[in-house]
């Protein structure tokens, strides 16, 4: 049986022969055998079929992360450097390959792999033509195929018209600028996260070669008009690319769908109140029409895109639905991106709540996608944005979620800036509608390896164990607190230290003297933490009085007097240099400690205390004269700090 698992041909073989023998036994004539034609299988299709047996472990670190198990990062920050420092280390690895193309000179592979060697180095003596600029475009080589193209130039060499038309098409869709390896998947996701925050400008360089290709080119073709007016509104040169839109219209040339497209796109650029833009938009179409051009999903895309920018939202809601209705007559299905910019209309942060979320679910639950547009990427994050921030409803969250988790379509979550964005709303949302335990639930299964929660999350989690009451869930959280580096968070801090503060452990637990273990060593490693900076260059957080005073109150009443001892003297003899004064109640708890160990001197210290800073201090006399046998040294300095007539009261 396993031989026949691991050999199938050998085993489908056997049997044909045998079925065969049987025929040719039964019948006088032989049987015709219609051979079926072969499957074609891609090279990942046994890995894929394997993958769905076992499914996906949530539980497991991401596979760019498994070098080294002992080092797999836990933070955001350490999941960005340990990502980054990767293709930091090819990207090393490919300049000294180029940069010491003289020691790389054997063969890697047979026949050659071209990616393998080290680019060619172009120079003013370097003998190029035409085919050289021509393997340089095909290969997206802009820097080597501008210089190559300059040189010809400079030699005086020609360049055939459709050369040219590439290479003013390679220039335009990349503006001149190298683009990056698309091994380098890390960088490309950091470099679009950053884009993401950034305000839409004008990012086409002016001046460069492609405008001067554009202008030597004659006659020009719709292909040298497309090209030029799609580079400028990819990188929002607006002006000029309706002022060439118009030209070419105006001399009859016939753009394509996509150049129109791009037009529509920028229509928010090119009018800013709400009726011109929808009129403009409408007479593209009209245009569009004429020339007998059929509208695609990236036009519906454009137009929603425009419309989702528009601020008269009655107008916008309106204009979505019409676009969406005519669409859907001519037979396009919208993408992902469409419900995008739909939840963009429809669900702004100040206007009313709207339902299409859920409208849009009915539609395309149970649907598996594929990358349509490049936008298609945004919809689960801003889904789930709005199930938070504008519906408050976990169940639309958890119908968003089955979705994502539907076929492939976690291929659509997008980078792991949107990856984070996303289940940063989901737990916010869950945390407050959900059952703790069943919360927990979710964040055992996703937390670390695929979710660090940032630290207003962490917080809001802790809250959430706060009203609970659920005490048990703190020692867990904070030594997540430690992996995810947290500690340094001095609201965060603050709040775990409130709580275990003022929530003893009941006696009615079983484990209440081993979760008041727990809380001990949490007190001590905020104090060890903070102290271990104090005086540093890149101080992060400060002790204050109250912080001092519930570390010492958690210390107190677990008895470690030692550690109590030494977190008063910190206060003590840095009162003047940390704001603020622990409470009265830290003070009381901590005489009582001092009381049980029997060590009056440190007693008397924390009544001194408490009356340079003003605090109560007719209780704590009365406390250290009752439970001592005091020494006249002893009495002499109570009587010093709070003179014969309290003592004799």
């Amino acid at each position: 049986m396993l031989v026949s698992r691991i050999f199938p041909l050998r085993t489908i073989r056997a049997q044909y022969s045998v079925a065969l023998v049987r025929n040719n036994s039964t019948q006088t004539d032989p049987e015709h055998i219609s051979i079926p034609k072969r499957i074609h299988r891609s090279p990942t299709d046994i890995l894929n079929a394997l993958s769905k047996t076992v499914g996906q472990d949530p539980t497991a670190a991401h596979y760019k992360y498994h070098d080294d198990p002992y080092l797999i990062p836990q933070s955001n920050l350490q999941k960005r450097i340990y990502a980054m420092a990767q293709e930091s280390g090819r990207k090393a690895a490919r300049w000294l390959r180029q940069e010491h193309r003289e020691l790389f000179q054997h063969s890697e592979a047979d026949p050659p792999i071209k990616a393998f060697y080290p680019k060619m180095v172009f120079t003013e003596e370097s003998e190029v033509d035409e085919k050289c600029l021509e393997g340089l475009i095909y290969d997206s080589e802009v820097t080597d195929a501008t210089f190559v193209y300059t040189l010809m130039q400079t030699k005086g060499m020609p360049v055939s018209d459709s050369l040219k038309q590439s290479l003013l098409e390679l220039l335009c869709f990349f503006n001149h600028t190298e683009p990056l390896s698309p091994e380098l998947i890390e960088e490309r996701w950091f470099q679009q996260s950053l884009q993401g925050k950034e305000r839409q400008r004008k990012t086409w360089k002016d001046g460069e070669l492609a405008e001067l290709l554009f202008t030597e080119l004659e006659p020009k073709t719709s292909r040298t008009y497309a090209a030029i007016i799609r580079g400028m509104c990819k990188y929002f040169q607006v002006e000029r690319a309706y002022a060439l839109f118009q030209e070419a219209y105006e001399k009859q040339i016939e753009l394509d769908v996509e150049t129109y497209n791009s037009i529509i796109s920028i229509t928010n650029f090119l009018k800013e109140a709400a009726e011109p833009r929808w009129e403009l938009c409408q007479d593209l179409l009209n245009k569009m029409n004429a020339q007998g051009l059929c509208p695609n999903l990236g036009t519906m895309n454009a137009l929603l895109s425009s419309i989702s920018s528009i601020g008269n939202f009655r107008l916008a809601r309106g204009v979505c639905l019409q676009v969406l209705g005519e669409f859907k007559e001519l037979g396009v299905e919208p993408s992902l991106a469409s419900w995008y910019y739909v939840l963009t209309t429809f669900c702004r942060e100040r206007g009313p709540v709207s339902h299409v979320l859920v409208d849009i679910l009915n539609e395309i639950e149970g649907k598996e996608f594929t990358i349509r547009d490049p936008k298609d990427t945004y919809f689960f994050v801003t889904a789930m944005d709005v199930s938070r921030n504008h519906l408050h409803d976990k169940h639309t969250a958890k119908r968003i979620d089955k979705l994502l988790h539907h076929g492939k379509n976690y291929d659509l979550i997008g980078d792991s800036y949107k990856e984070s964005i996303y289940y940063r709303h989901l737990f916010a949302l869950l945390c407050h509608t959900e059952p703790l335990e069943e919360f927990m639930k979710t964040y055992d299964l996703l937390v670390p390896n695929v979710y660090t929660p940032e630290p207003g999350i962490m917080e809001e989690v802790v809250r959430a164990v706060e009203t609970n009451g659920a005490l048990e869930y703190i020692p867990r959280l904070w030594s997540d607190m430690i992996i995810f580096d947290h500690t340094s968070r001095e609201s965060l801090v603050n709040l775990v230290l409130k709580i275990i503060t003022e929530n003893r452990p009941s006696a009615d637990i079983p484990t209440h003297q081993d979760l008041e273990e727990r809380f001990n060593t949490i007190a001590w490693d905020v104090y060890t933490k903070i102290d271990e900076q104090s005086g540093a260059r890149t101080q992060r957080m400060s002790f204050t009085g109250q912080m001092l005073g519930n570390i010492l109150s958690v210390l107190s009443r677990g008895k470690e007097f030692e550690k109590a001892k030494t977190v008063f003297k910190k206060l003590d003899k840095s009162q003047h240099q940390i704001a603020g004064t622990p409470s009265y109640t830290s003070m009381v708890e901590y005489v009582d400690l001092c009381v049980a160990e029997k060590s009056p001197t440190e007693a008397l210290d924390c009544l001194e205390y408490c009356i340079e800073n003003g605090l109560d201090n007719v209780a704590l006399a009365r406390k250290i004269k009752e439970g001592f046998t005091l020494s006249e040294m002893h009495i002499a300095k109570l009587k010093n700090l709070v003179g014969d007539d309290i003592l004799k009261e």
